[in-house]
């Protein structure tokens, strides 16, 4: 223990994501063939921003609109937001229930920070993106439910009942990062009920149990699916849902640094009250230019139509490649692509014994394998905080080619052939 340091500061874990990047971006300087599915980016030379994203972020830098914007965001970017869920999702919100911040980070953080107290419970899947790191910060009481592919790597209703009673939090993300699964109508509104039924039991001085929703993926769904969210299913569920969004996945603008939070105005004046003094708010130009985007239907309808047709592409050649190599006879299979960036797939590979010798007894043995023999790059549950030796990794088609993913597909093939 360090005293230069303090408790809070000593016991926060790096991101195991970006650990494994500094090794990809070794192996990529040596000038080995690689095809990098780890940080859940987009290559811009793969996906770019919006020509009219683009242009209005330089058009206002051009106008002068270089000042602090408001520390809650800019009043036609917060009305956009307001219509732009209103026409896309039916829901409707005031201009004070909506809250910018410099991307879905600061939204997430704030949340943590307003609701939650500390010790108290903060209930989420896992596998799930850095709710172990958000629960440390503010020193609360993790309650983990393990997830799996039977049930699409999302938790139930069922598995979520005894969790959520007398905790304050419970931390949903759909579509899913790390998995790509999204939850259906029927699983999402079991548990909105339970939910509501907790919320019910609770006396008038009884703090409630809220729903971090972060949506951030909603625009990115394919094969039929749709996306699905608490307040829409029941609304009653307005009350206690914060929905976490943003710019960042949905546009390819993951350098722009645009998010929102949206939910009951009284959390989120307090929640823009408290970033005040973090100074989480995105960039006015940014802003500005979000604001026209999405009061532009037409042109936001012409840019998913590209962007999903690329990203389905890869997703899909990674999943049919996986299943060409299950038929093979090989330890692997995936899940059906659905939303998000991500595939979740599985190389079963325990206890296979390497060309050097080694036996393979971990995922992170696995990982390492499966990088230096295949040039596969990718990330281990584990770093989402499941604690099974499972062989599960998610896949992130958003910086690659198709043609990296069909250069892949062979070294897999040779790489799983030469292990005994």
């Amino acid at each position: 223990m360090s005293v230069r340091l303090s408790q809070l500061a000593q016991g926060l874990v790096g991101s195991e994501i970006l650990k494994i990047a500094a090794e990809v971006r070794e192996l990529v300087a040596q000038g080995r063939p690689l095809c990098n599915l780890t940080v859940g980016d987009f290559s811009p030379t793969e996906f770019q921003v919006p020509e009219r994203l683009a242009r209005g972020v330089a058009d206002y830098v051009a106008k002068g609109q270089t000042n602090y914007p408001p520390s809650n965001g800019v009043l036609e970017l917060r009305k956009a937001v307001a219509a732009f869920y209103k026409r896309g999702l039916g829901l409707d919100y005031p201009v004070d229930g909506i809250v910018i911040t410099s991307g879905g980070r600061p939204v997430i953080h704030g949340i943590f920070q307003t609701v939650v107290n500390r010790g108290d419970r903060v209930v989420y899947p896992v596998p799930s993106w850095n709710n172990n790191h958000y629960t440390s910060i503010v020193g609360a009481q993790a309650v983990e439910i393990a997830c799996g592919a039977d049930t699409n790597f999302l938790p139930t209703a069922a598995m979520l009942k005894a969790a959520v009673r007398g905790a304050t939090l419970l931390s949903l993300n759909s579509p899913s990062n790390p998995t790509g699964t999204m939850f259906s109508a029927e699983q999402l509104a079991d548990i909105c009920d339970l939910v509501l039924e907790e919320n019910a039991r609770r006396g008038p001085d009884d703090r409630p149990l809220y729903v971090l929703y972060d949506q951030i993926y909603w625009m990115l769904t394919f094969g039929g699916g749709r996306h699905v969210n608490p307040v829409s299913l029941r609304p009653e569920m307005a009350r206690y849902t914060i929905f976490v969004d943003g710019i960042s996945k949905a546009f390819a603008a993951t350098g722009l640094r645009v998010g929102w939070g949206v939910g009951p105005s009284d959390v989120i004046k307090s929640m823009a009250d408290l970033l005040t003094h973090i100074g989480a708010w995105a960039p006015r130009p940014e802003q500005m230019a979000t604001g026209e985007l999405l009061c532009a239907p037409d042109d936001i309808k012409v840019y998913h139509a590209g962007m999903l047709a690329g990203i389905q592409e890869r997703l899909s050649l990674l999943a049919g490649g996986i299943e060409q190599l299950k038929g093979d006879g090989f330890p692997v299979e995936s899940t059906t692509p659905q939303g998000a960036i991500y595939l979740s797939a599985r190389f079963a590979l325990h206890g296979k014994r390497t060309p050097e010798g080694e036996v393979l007894g971990s995922n992170e043995a696995i990982r390492r394998y499966l990088l230096h023999a295949a040039g596969l790059a990718a990330v281990p549950f584990q770093a989402f905080g499941q604690h099974e030796e499972t062989g599960w990794f998610r896949l992130s088609a958003g910086a690659v080619s198709p043609q990296d993913v069909r250069e892949l597909i062979p070294r897999l093939k040779h790489a799983l052939h030469a292990l005994a």
